[in-house]
């Protein structure tokens, strides 16, 4: 190409190109074309045996860890599921059976609360009776008495009716006698 740099002519500097025909673009060639072609299929089993030996095998292992971890988790769950549920109809059962047994005791102060509030009863009547019966009694006792005054008072009141009546005075007798007829009726 370039001889020397002082030689005007026949030296061709670095900067000018050919201005002929370019060599194709090398897979576009034909003598090259079979070799591409080999080493495309070489590359491609290469490819093939690198990822179905090695990148397959651990990405399916790695799948198979995480389903059975999914599927372990999904166990878990559910045991623990079940023992809640059974933890809940166990504190559902003890629930129902503590209701019960209150309502036995409510059931059972109430009659012994009812028992008791009838025989207090039956004494406060029993003293009642008594006292009815006595104040009767004095009453009675207080009638009499007064029925006894009522009979002199009345035979006094007679005595000085009739006399204020009449000028005279009647005997006790016979006034006595008078109130007795008007109390009997």
């Amino acid at each position: 190409m370039a001889e020397s740099h002082g030689n005007a002519k026949g030296s061709t500097a670095h900067t000018e190109a050919d201005g002929g025909h370019k060599a194709p673009f090398p897979p576009f060639q034909k003598d090259t074309f079979a070799s591409q072609l080999v080493s495309l299929l070489v590359a491609f089993v290469a490819l093939y045996l690198i990822v179905s030996r090695i990148a397959l095998p651990r990405v399916g292992s790695l799948l198979d860890e995480r389903q059975n971890k999914i599927e372990g988790d999904l166990a878990a769950a559910q045991k623990l599921r079940d023992e809640s549920d059974a933890a809940l109809k166990a504190y559902e059962s003890e629930l129902a059976a503590a209701r019960s047994r209150a309502q036995a005791i409510g059931a059972e102060t109430r009659e012994k609360l009812n028992a008791a509030s009838e025989a207090e009863r039956k004494t406060l009547e029993e003293r009642l009776s008594v006292k009815l019966a006595e104040a009767e009694k004095t009453i009675a006792a207080t009638r009499e008495a007064a029925m006894k005054n009522v009979r002199s008072i009345a035979s006094d009141a007679a005595i000085a009716i009739v006399q204020r009546l009449t000028g005279v005075a009647p005997d006790r007798r016979s006034a006595n006698k008078a109130v007795d007829a008007t109390l009997k009726g």
